[in-house]
């Protein structure tokens, strides 16, 4: 068939390609020779001899043929052809609609596909989100056990860190802090929410914020730790000393977030080391002064000694003799090794000022400074270059020690020539004399660049070789200048190399006992109340002034700050103003000057000072009308009240209250309980406000104290001066309020930094009001009782 189909197939383009006239002839060609061929084959078959009339045959068959054959043909190929067509075109149709179909097929198997992957992630989503929900509320439940436990760990950790004395917050990078324990909170006087946000700079004072931002700053810039020390202050004032640390932190990523801070007091651990220093210098003291105590003495039996060898003497008794010589001499040396290993630091030394024959300080001196340079084969002269006073008011024994350590070592580093002393005396005003001693020797000299250097505690001079010109620690000259210093005096020298040098002690001292003058000045009671502003801040002193002026009948308005002060005066409501000179936040003199400023007419001024008020001109120039020294004298007080507000009263002249005053003053023999209180201040104030406020007075300055003194240990062992001039006054002014004499004159030293050796002596100071304030207390309780016994 398949070939059938093909022939088929070749006779059809063929009729096509030739059309039908073409193919008619070339059919009819066909069958013509076809018949000749099937009529020469029969014939052949049958044994016939071909003949043309059998062509003619076979001609007129093939043209008889041929059209119907042809017409037959052409009508079956037409329809054929239409028919191939129309299947061509249905073919055509059917292969678009299959490509449709294969189309649609492929995008319904797409669909499929997607509906399938859409159906299986809704599944997957569903069950995605039905196990994110199971996870979500696990997640929950556990982020809230988490933080349950966190909020336990955490306020543990805090109640820790709390109640933890130490020290312990945390500043941002910007020195910011943003948060702290209670143990800040307490130091600072701030609580935690108060402190975040604010600078060092805005907590602490400004001494103290800057090594704090400094320190801090070394950590932000280095990012390492940092351990040092240093004193804070409590808003009381009590001052404690702390190991601070200090940390950088970074967050999870590595970023600077800012530092994290411990503090640890170790004040009494400081406090420790100073007691030791203290017992050290206590020991150092002693010793040295043994030592310079021994050295006169001693200097006389080596002299003496000296001259004996000089003299007829047996062979067994110069034996002797040379072995005292030696002795003594030795011995000296062995003290002179005691001050070069223990001097003492100018520490415990007090001034005994008393009555010295001065030309008989000389003589002796020119004796036994004598027999020292004989020792030596060196000459010595003393001369009194001006008339000596007979007598002056000095402490003798330290005059003595700083005048033999200067013509000792004169003396020493001479090998030639001699020691000359030069003494001069000139008369002052006031009954004083200055005098001045001048030491010259012809020894090795000091170079200039030396000769600044030479006082300075354990300095030693050195010789162009290298040597130490002084065996020793090199303290003997600062000794003597602390000495001569504390006496109100000074030592200074000049020299040349080779040539010796020359020290010069000057200083200047009463010529005779001082003469005190008791002029109590008593004046008429004054005549009308007054409303009366008082600035004082201290409880104690206001209490004793309030009590005295309201017996009087007065009313008493007070200010414990300078602040204070000045925002609740009114000059109007006012007939005197009461001004504390020294204040925490201003002077008097500020707020005198302030409120001058302020108003026209105000009321008199008076200065209250606990110092001796000898010259009222600085007060005068600031505007005050007068001043009057604390504790407040009942006598001075009616005086200043009648002089300037009283205008109508005469005013009674003050040579004339005086010398009433020493001539009703009854004679009173003076005891040892006078060192202790102020008997006379105790009986005019007890005689005003009556002895039980006077005894509920004395329990409140012994409730006060511990905290004074606390403030003032801590303030001394971090060596604040002004803290302690500043507690210090506050204690003198409250022990002169009850009339413990001996507590008020001692915290009058304790505040009067301008004293010679001030920083040597506050430590005894100190020990003294601590150590005798409470046995005073108990005298001034028990005198009282007696002497006003109902």
């Amino acid at each position: 068939m398949k070939p059938l189909k093909t022939y088929s197939r070749y006779y059809v383009d063929l009729l096509v390609r030739l059309g039908i006239f073409r193919f008619s002839f070339l059919l009819a060609l066909g069958l013509i020779t076809l018949a000749i061929l099937v009529q020469v084959g029969i014939s052949w078959i049958l044994g016939e001899t071909f003949e043309y009339k059998h062509a003619l045959r076979s001609l007129a068959f093939g043209l008889i043929m041929t059209p119907c054959a042809v017409y037959f043909i052409s009508i079956v190929v037409d329809q054929l052809e239409e028919s191939r067509r129309k299947l061509s075109k249905l073919v055509s149709e059917l292969s678009d609609m299959r490509e449709r179909d294969l189309d649609l097929n492929e995008k319904l198997t797409h669909n499929l596909k997607q509906l399938n992957l859409e159906m299986k992630e809704r599944l997957s989503a569903e069950e995605s989100r039905e196990q994110a929900m199971l996870d979500l509320e696990h997640e929950v439940f556990q982020r809230e056990a988490t933080q349950i436990a966190l909020a336990e760990r955490t306020a543990l950790l805090r109640s820790f860190i709390d109640a933890c004395p130490d020290l312990f917050y945390y500043r941002t990078a910007d020195g910011v802090f943003s948060g702290c324990n209670h143990a800040v909170e307490k130091l600072t006087g701030k609580t935690e929410k108060e402190l975040v946000g604010l600078t060092p700079w805005q907590v602490y004072k400004k001494e103290i914020a800057q090594q704090i931002v400094e320190t801090d700053q070394i950590v932000f810039e280095n990012l390492e730790e940092l351990i040092y020390e240093q004193w804070l202050e409590y808003p009381g004032g009590r001052k404690a000393y702390y190991e601070l640390r200090k940390v950088p932190f970074f967050n999870k990523e590595g970023r600077h977030l800012g530092l994290v801070g411990f503090g640890r007091d170790i004040t009494e651990r400081k406090l420790n080391e100073k007691s030791l220093e203290k017992a050290s210098r206590d020991k150092t003291t002693f010793i040295s002064t043994i030592s310079h105590e021994l050295r006169t003495p001693l200097n006389g039996i080596v002299g003496l000694s000296r001259m004996l060898l000089g003299t007829s003497l047996d062979k067994e008794q110069r034996q002797y003799m040379q072995t005292i010589n030696i002795s003594a001499i030795t011995l000296g040396h062995i003290f002179n090794d005691i001050i070069d290993i223990d001097k003492f630091d100018r520490n415990k030394l007090e001034l005994v000022p008393s009555e010295l024959s001065f030309n008989s300080f000389i003589t002796e001196l020119d004796s036994l400074s004598r027999l020292m340079a004989e020792q030596k084969n060196l000459r010595f002269e003393l001369e009194r270059l001006t008339d000596m006073p007979d007598n002056i008011i000095v402490d003798a024994t330290r005059l003595r020690q700083v005048l033999w350590n200067l013509i000792s070592n004169a003396i020493k580093f001479t090998s030639e020539g001699g020691v000359f002393v030069n003494v001069s005396a000139e008369p002052l005003q006031n009954n004083e004399v200055a005098i001045r001693f001048e030491i010259e020797d012809s020894g090795i000299g000091i170079p200039e660049s030396e000769l600044e250097k030479i006082f300075a505690m354990y300095y030693q001079v050195k010789s162009e070789g290298g040597n130490l010109h002084a065996v020793g620690s090199g303290i003997g000259l600062a000794v003597s200048q602390s000495l001569m210093r504390k006496m109100g005096g000074d030592i200074y020298a000049t020299s040349e190399v080779g040539h010796g040098s020359t020290f010069y002690v000057e200083f200047t001292a009463p010529s005779g006992a001082p003469i005190i003058d008791k002029l109590e000045e008593t004046t008429e009671p004054v005549q009308r109340p007054l409303s009366i502003f008082m600035v004082e801040d201290i409880e104690l002193n206001v209490t004793v002034a309030r009590s005295l002026l309201t017996s009087f009948g007065h009313k008493v308005d007070v200010a414990m700050t300078g602040t204070e002060a000045l925002s609740k005066f009114e000059p109007t409501d006012y007939d005197l103003v009461l001004l504390d000179i020294q204040l925490p936040d201003m002077t008097g003199f500020e707020i005198a000057t302030e409120l001058q400023s302020r108003y026209t007419n105000l009321p008199p001024i008076v200065a209250l000072t606990a110092n001796l008020v000898k010259d009222k001109t600085a007060y005068r120039e600031a505007g005050m009308q007068d001043a009057i020294s604390k504790p407040l004298s009942a006598k001075a007080l009616r005086k200043i009240l009648n002089k300037l507000c009283y205008l109508d009263e005469q005013i009674i002249e003050e040579k004339t209250h005086a010398t009433k005053a020493v001539l009703e003053e009854p004679t009173i023999e003076k005891t040892p309980l006078d060192v202790l209180i102020d008997k006379e201040m105790l009986r005019s104030y007890i005689e005003i406000v009556g002895k039980k406020p006077v005894l509920e007075s004395v329990q409140l300055f012994e409730d006060m104290m511990p905290d004074y003194v606390a403030i003032l240990d801590s303030n001394l062992a971090a060596k604040d001066k002004d803290a302690i001039v500043s507690e210090a006054h506050k204690i003198k002014g409250a022990a002169g309020s009850v009339g413990l004499k001996r507590i008020q004159m001692v915290a009058q030293q304790a505040q009067s930094p301008e004293l010679p050796a001030w920083w040597e002596n506050i430590n005894d100071w100190i020990d003294e009001i601590k150590e005798s304030y409470l046995g005073d207390i108990e005298v001034v309780k028990d005198w009282i009782e007696q002497e006003f016994d109902k």
